[in-house]
């Protein structure tokens, strides 16, 4: 079978599993290695030292896995099948509710990192299949791989102002996946950037992570915050995380483009009642088991229990700091000698922004 043929049959494998598009691309990402080296010069990666771990691997695909020729990029599409019309203006609608923690739209389902890459898995078996032995490896956000590069450089999108891949029929609302083959098949074409002036995703982000199109200091992100960073949160930015618990969409929300997000065909990213539309103060009651029950399977349980309350600690003291609410400062109090000093310094910081302890913390310039 030639490459064009094997690759007019992936792509009805992989819509058959679920995938919205697939695509190719080549090993030599030689011209993404400068900017990947300043990104990480400036520090911007935080503490995700990984990244600098793996450093310039991350753009050599034939040096993480010995004998890839090419790698085929998939995409699939994450909100929930029901996600009404106008869901933009109903999520930042939500922000607006002290009490409630909002949980990032991915997150509300199952993990996307054992969805994405089992079906990719299979992908690579039925290619396999028609080929014969095949060298292979799946990847999805799990490895030093230029996820966005990549599928770029396959035509699965062009590079948003806010580094997020970019569809016109799709928004950026989906996740990204990789194969690894040692098989050479035909290169697909990019897609030209339609981003152009356009700043409303530098705009609207809640701590300025983006400085420059382009450029993410992940350091100030409330994604990496709320996710990767396992210390405390800098003081100067709690106050802008609002009631955001894990993850922010904020620039997804007021993107053009994601008018034309598709809703996801798989039931795995429904989302789960427990992490949709609850109160603060039930989220921040639950115990180490309530924890790893409500997020089994999810993307969450990977934060533990320990990080859980501290951000949701931040999002009750920014509801203390619109209105006092006794319900909260008692769930607090009921935390002030947890063993983990994480969880006390941030229970305490939250306490100090109810107006009447008289310790309220301003707001950063």
């Amino acid at each position: 079978m030639d490459g064009p043929s094997l690759l007019a049959r992936a792509r009805a494998w992989a819509a058959e599993l679920g995938f919205s598009q697939i695509g190719v691309a080549g090993v030599d990402l030689s011209a993404a290695e400068q900017g990947l080296a300043d990104w990480l010069a400036a520090g911007f990666h935080g503490s995700m030292d990984y990244m600098a771990r793996h450093g310039l691997r991350r753009a050599r695909p034939a040096e993480l896995v010995p004998g890839t020729v090419s790698v085929l990029t998939a995409r699939m599409d994450y909100l929930p099948a029901a996600t009404p019309e106008g869901w933009q203006a109903i999520e930042f609608a939500r922000l607006q509710l002290p009490h409630e923690g909002i949980v990032s739209l991915y997150a509300r389902g199952r993990d996307y990192h054992k969805v994405v890459r089992g079906r990719l898995q299979k992908l690579a078996d039925r290619i396999a299949d028609a080929v014969g032995p095949l060298g292979h490896r799946v990847f999805t956000d799990s490895a030093p791989v230029l996820e966005v590069e990549l599928a770029t450089r396959s035509g699965l999108g062009w590079r948003g102002r806010h580094t997020l891949a970019l569809h016109r029929d799709a928004g950026s609302m989906f996740f990204l996946g990789e194969i690894y083959l040692d098989l050479a098949l035909p290169a697909t074409p990019p897609v030209a950037d339609h981003c152009g002036s356009c700043r409303a995703c530098i705009d609207v982000c809640p701590t300025q992570a983006i400085l420059a199109p382009y450029r993410l200091d992940a350091r100030r992100c409330i994604s990496y915050l709320t996710i990767e960073h396992a210390g405390p949160i800098p003081l100067a930015l709690r106050p802008l995380m609002g009631n955001r618990i894990y993850g922010c969409d904020d620039c997804q929300l007021t993107c053009p483009w994601n008018k034309f997000a598709q809703r996801a065909t798989l039931p795995d990213f429904d989302a789960r009642e427990a992490l949709t539309g609850r109160d603060l103060v039930d989220l921040f009651a639950w115990s180490e088991a309530e924890f790893l029950h409500h997020t089994e399977g999810s993307p969450i349980r990977r934060i533990g229990h320990e990080r859980w309350l501290r951000n949701v600690a931040v999002a009750m003291g920014n509801a203390l700091r619109v209105a006092d609410d006794a319900a909260i400062r008692s769930a607090l109090a009921a935390r002030v000698a947890h063993p983990s000093e994480l969880v006390r310094e941030h229970v305490a910081w939250a306490l100090g922004q109810c107006p009447r302890s008289g310790t309220r913390a301003r707001p950063p310039p």
